[in-house]
């Protein structure tokens, strides 16, 4: 139980739990991603600390701990690649005439900064641990990166689950990218390769001469390759395997709407009861199709006050390249792409006082894209 019992159930808890928790913390309002990045920043540095200082160990105590660290490395980097503040050059959705080569080339632009950022993690990782006794946590990273960019490649060629409702909606524009097909060719090699992997770290595990330390070691890497075999598997079975993230979603909704309601409330504890009275909701009728440059420009005329004092405009609507959903606060505008499954139709609300309905109305009519 101690050599291989108690490897497999820590990896599970801690597999399932890191991910849960980054679930959440991607599910939160934007304005709170400086802090969750400046969390696990802190958790980044004790994770190089504690790798470093568990190098030398060759004791089931350093194992854990160097296994643990690996994952709380490879958590920063999916931290700042899911909260966009490491993706890539192209951050708009994909037009659908793109096909072949520039298609993968728009898709490597999609990420290339945190491919790169990934690289030089796990640069690090074998530098700090290179000809010593315990790299666990360095395998441990390369291992997780691996999951992640053969499940990246899989939903790139196309596979019938792409579970891009776990994206949250900043990175929307990244389901442009994905393909639901029957199957790829991509996908058995995939699966081969993470199978010898998984079978050659059973072996080493269950090798004659292994001391605890070292079965512990390989039992957990084997753990995280047969997690990573099972999800590839649910990438084509008819299984919603998302729903074990379920809590934490839940969690994350719950928690950002009393986040909004008590920035609500204090951004506007004692509104004087004229002011209340005079702030009117307006929907507009959109167009069914909207071109993407002509409603930036009419967020930018109702940022300027072209139509009076409109406090707040948000709506989703559908455009040539995909469906987008945007926000105007203030002088601050928010536009992104959305996936089709998530809208049933075009909505607008204005919120104001005092504004021009007739001349905003107008301005949404002016948006229809030419046919």
């Amino acid at each position: 139980m101690t050599s291989f019992g108690w490897p497999v159930i820590a990896t599970l808890l801690l597999w399932w739990a890191s991910t849960g928790a980054i679930l959440f913390l991607d599910s939160r309002p934007r304005r709170t991603f400086v802090w969750s990045l400046v969390g696990s920043s802190g958790l980044l540095g004790l994770a190089l600390v504690g790798l470093a200082r568990s190098r030398g160990e060759t004791t089931l105590g350093g194992a854990y701990e160097a296994f643990s660290c690996g994952l709380a490395i490879w958590g920063w980097q999916l931290i700042t690649f899911y909260m966009g503040f490491i993706t890539g050059p192209r951050r708009a959705a994909l037009p659908a005439n793109f096909h072949g080569w520039p298609r993968f080339v728009e898709g490597v632009r999609a990420s290339l900064y945190h491919e790169i950022a990934a690289l030089l993690g796990g640069v690090v990782l074998f530098a700090l641990t290179w000809d010593q006794p315990n790299t666990i946590g360095a395998w441990t990273y390369v291992l997780l990166w691996w999951m992640h960019q053969s499940a990246k490649l899989n939903v790139f060629f196309g596979v019938p689950n792409l579970s891009e409702e776990m994206l949250p909606e900043h990175l929307a524009y990244l389901t442009s990218f994905m393909r639901r097909r029957p199957m790829n060719l991509f996908f058995p090699l995939s699966v081969t390769a993470s199978t010898v992997i998984a079978v050659l770290m059973v072996q080493r595990a269950l090798a004659p001469g292994a001391t605890p330390a070292e079965a512990a070691g390989a039992t957990m890497l084997a753990t995280l390759m047969i997690l990573a075999i099972l999800e590839h598997w649910f990438l084509v079975a008819p299984i919603n395997a998302n729903a074990i993230w379920n809590w934490s979603r839940q969690a994350a909704t719950q928690a950002s709407a009393e986040f909004a309601a008590e920035s609500a409330e204090s951004d506007y504890s004692s509104p004087s009861r004229e002011a209340a009275q005079v702030t009117e909701s307006w929907s507009p009728d959109p167009p069914a199709n909207c071109d993407a440059r002509r409603l930036h420009s009419v967020l930018e005329s109702i940022s300027a006050g072209v139509y009076g004092e409109v406090h707040c405009v948000r709506g989703v609507l559908r455009t040539d390249e995909s469906w987008v959903s945007f926000e105007l606060a203030g002088r601050q505008a928010r536009v992104s792409a959305l996936p089709p499954q998530r809208v049933q139709e075009p909505l607008v609300i204005a919120m104001g006082r005092r504004f021009d309905r007739v001349r905003l109305q107008a301005a949404f009519d002016a948006c229809e894209a030419a046919t």
